[in-house]
């Protein structure tokens, strides 16, 4: 009878992983990554080009983004760094003697 009998077969056992599995992973991942960068890339294209709504006139019929006290404070800054370059110009460069 042979009901019983147990059969003696030795499968070796694999100490490794499936290579198959990790390309597998890798190329879902980089499948996702792409895609994900589609859609990022394409709602950054749509955020971009977003239409810029004007504010409102004032008065003098003209828009005012950026305040004219900013401009004028960046006005008065150039003309300081100019008044400083004229006076580093005008004034004469130390003559070092290379007898000394």
């Amino acid at each position: 009878m042979k009901f019983f009998k147990k059969e003696k077969k030795f499968k070796k056992r694999s100490l490794h992983l499936s290579p198959n599995l990790f390309w597998k992973l890798a190329v879902w991942v980089m499948f996702m990554t792409a895609v994900f960068s589609a859609i990022f890339g394409y709602y950054l294209v749509l955020q971009i080009n977003k239409e810029f709504i004007v504010p409102e006139a004032t008065s003098s019929g003209q828009v005012e983004i950026v305040k004219k006290e900013r401009i004028d404070k960046v006005l008065v800054n150039f003309s300081l760094r100019k008044t400083l370059s004229d006076q580093i110009l005008k004034s004469p460069a130390p003559i070092v003697d290379p007898s000394l």
